[in-house]
């Protein structure tokens, strides 16, 4: 075996860069590149390990021996290690052997930066490159639009290992068939976006993705990375986005992985305060440290250049925030200041979220952040962390908590409901419904529902049009969309059989048309994160369990108006007051028959009066279905248009000519009658030519 020669990507000033904290292009130089040096085809490979004191390349082209192939150490104490092996390449498996200077520990590791990794339980990296060519030049040139604030953003969440199985072998569903069935089921569905749970290499598949050893790596559960590209352009191609779970907040403490990497606390906080979740098992990342900022950034940006992500959900950014979460007292150091905000994790967010969106300003950053931190989704210049979005957990836990007391109890509960609205606009909240939210034994969606099977679904169909009718983004969590009965199994497919049946049927199509509705009517996207953009009409009917609000968008035509009925019981002749005057047009229903509704409390054309109610001027009295919603937009007025006016015009005018031409026929001209000072008069102009001429005869 070819021993490793002297090579190198990096120039001084990417150095400086990456021990200021500020290389987020990591992926270009560090891992292992294909290339050709002094006219010889073979791989280079660089890692940072500033404890180690030897640092080899081992593979099955050397025999996984340890002294085949020892990288050079960079001379300017970055702590790099690197070198180029001749006639090795695409295919060949490898890790780092590194002898740290701590006790002469030993560890092997898998590349941080590899490209491909092998499937679990193996562990080792793999030299790989790939020269696919995207097709979804259409979808990039205007995804700016189509990930705005000010767009619709009704989302798919979604366990590649769990959606659908292979039927017949009981297997995964590779990138390739999942770019077929799972595109064409979200497409019709008319969900806007995917959100994958983490797709990052992981070993562990009760993890559900969030323990991630390869951050650079697609899973090999599904296939190779350019299959992955493959199933993310076919999103592209169907005007679908991509939204991916991003884990910077721990990682596992696996041997092939990060944690101690070259015998020292390299990534982790060498303070177990700082470095361990007691939870999850897991270390935390060192965000003080300047290289391993470097390193997150770099992989933020990875995801979003490599494979044209159109957004990133970060993952338990609650945690990152405060040093004492989930931690007794004792078990956390307060910062520099007495607080207990890790400010280290708020610096390295800002900039992560800097770097992002001044890269790739058409993309979003999610947040799932649980606590009442403030700003959020502000802007880095005005004091906020920087996110787009934030998942708004508040509303799901107190939304979920409403919907799951019997009706005859949401009385005393309608605070749950409308106190949401009370910090809705504080950031740009999306409302999830997520995986979270269906395992450990808190039931599915529907099962949380009370009632007999016909409330229950109901119910849900409820819980669903109101959440599409709320300001905020939406998400909703694999199943939900159908009616999952069971908790949801990681190890299992999705329960499809169940829509055989017209309950889950009718779920479904709710879905479909609350997706349609959403995405048509401007008024429930245009302002969903302004005030602006909501209006109370009735919160305070307890007794009935009744909400109406209204849902403004840029244009005071889009108004929509929405009712919903948390009772069995329905609401006939229901008094609201509305905006102005017109006639107002049911547009939506949850409880029509297409979704397995009773049909039978349907919204003709509604006339306003004019009589105050709710502080309006005018009202309307509208029928609310059982454990129902209805969406009433005012009716367009059909006024002609001016060439239709002027063809009237003329067409009247040819009809008076007609009769002034039988007029002069039946009257003789310029007579005149008089009769006790009364006169009749006839002329061409005259159309009442009969009463005159009875006239006439009468007074002579």
């Amino acid at each position: 075996m070819a021993e490793v020669k002297p090579c190198s990507r990096f120039t001084d000033f990417d150095i400086n860069l990456f021990l200021a904290g500020k290389h987020f292009r990591l992926y270009e130089k560090f891992g292992s590149h294909i290339m050709e040096h002094e006219g010889v085809k073979g791989t280079y490979f660089a890692v940072w390990a500033p404890s180690a004191k030897n640092v080899s390349v081992v593979g099955d082209f050397n025999h996984w021996n340890e002294n085949e192939n020892v990288l050079n150490v960079r001379w300017d104490k970055s702590g790099v290690w690197e070198g180029f092996i001749p006639h090795v390449g695409r295919g060949n498996i490898y890790k780092y052997k590194i002898t740290s200077h701590h006790n002469n520990i030993k560890t092997e590791k898998a590349d941080p930066y590899a490209r491909r990794a092998e499937h679990p339980p193996k562990t080792a990296s793999i030299i790989w490159d790939d020269a696919y060519k995207w097709k979804d030049e259409n979808w990039m040139s205007k995804r700016k639009t189509n990930n705005a604030l000010d767009a619709p953003q009704s989302v798919y969440e979604v366990h590649l290992g769990s959606w659908k199985r292979h039927a017949t072998e009981d297997r995964f569903m590779s990138y390739l068939e999942l770019a077929e069935d799972l595109v064409a089921y979200v497409k019709k569905m008319k969900f806007t976006h995917v959100e994958l749970m983490p797709i990052m290499e992981f070993p562990y598949d009760p993890s559900w993705g969030y323990q991630i050893t390869g951050y650079f790596a697609p899973t090999s559960r599904f296939g190779y990375p350019e299959e992955f590209k493959y199933l993310v352009d076919t999103l592209h191609k169907n005007d679908i986005g991509i939204v991916l779970d991003w884990v910077p907040s721990h990682f596992p403490e696996d041997a092939h992985g990060l944690g101690y990497f070259d015998g020292s606390c390299l990534y982790e906080h060498p303070d177990r305060r700082k470095g361990y979740h007691h939870d999850w098992k897991s270390l935390i990342f060192n965000y003080g440290r300047n290289e391993v900022k470097s390193f997150l950034i770099s992989n933020a940006l990875f995801w979003l250049d490599q494979y044209h992500a159109d957004g990133l959900r970060v993952d338990a950014v609650a945690s990152m925030l405060f040093l004492d979460y989930s931690r007794k007292d004792g078990e956390w150091e307060p910062n520099i200041h007495g607080g207990r905000e890790n400010l280290d994790a708020v610096a390295f967010i800002k900039e992560m979220n800097e770097a992002v969106y001044a890269n790739y300003p058409d993309v979003q950053n999610i947040a799932e952040e649980s606590t009442a931190f403030p700003m959020v989704s502000r802007p880095t210049f005005s004091g906020g962390l920087g996110f787009g979005m934030k998942w708004m957990m508040g509303w799901m836990h107190d939304t979920l908590d409403y919907f799951s007391k019997p009706p005859i109890y949401r009385q005393y509960h309608q605070n749950d409901l409308t106190f949401s609205m009370t910090y809705a606009f504080s950031e740009n909240f999306l409302l999830p419904l997520s995986h979270d939210e269906v395992v450990y034994g808190k039931k599915s969606i529907l099962g949380r529902m009370p009632g007999d099977e016909w409330q229950r679904f109901a119910n849900l169909r409820l819980l669903y049009s109101y959440m599409f009718t709320h300001p905020g983004g939406k998400l909703l969590f694999m199943g939900c969309e159908f009616g999952q009965q069971n908790e949801w199994n990681f190890s299992q497919s999705l329960d499809w059989h169940l829509l055989e049946t017209e309950y889950h049927q009718g779920i479904q199509r709710l879905v479909i048309d609350l997706n349609s509705l959403y995405q048509s009517e401007p008024a429930l996207y245009e302002k969903q994160f302004s005030g602006e953009g909501f209006e109370w009409i009735a919160y305070d009917d307890h007794k009935n369990s009744v909400l109406v609000y209204i849902r403004n968008g840029n244009n005071p035509k889009d108004q929509v108006i929405i009712a919903c009925n948390m009772t069995p019981t329905p609401m006939v002749n229901y008094g609201i007051g509305v905006p102005s005057k017109g006639k107002l047009k049911e547009i939506f229903n949850s409880d029509a028959k297409r979704y397995s509704g009773t049909g039978d409390f349907n919204n003709k054309m509604i006339t306003t009066q004019k009589a105050e109610l709710h502080s309006r001027n005018h009202s309307a009295k509208i029928s609310i279905p059982p454990l129902g919603m209805v969406v009433f937009k005012y009716a367009k007025e059909n006024k002609p248009s001016k060439k239709e006016t002027e063809e009237k015009i003329q067409k009247e005018n040819s009809k008076l000519k007609v009769k002034s031409t039988v007029t002069l026929k039946k009257v003789p001209p310029q007579l005149e009658v008089s009769s006790d000072s009364r006169a009749v008069k006839t002329s061409a102009k005259s159309t009442e030519s009969k009463t005159a001429s009875k006239i006439f005869k009468k007074k002579t």
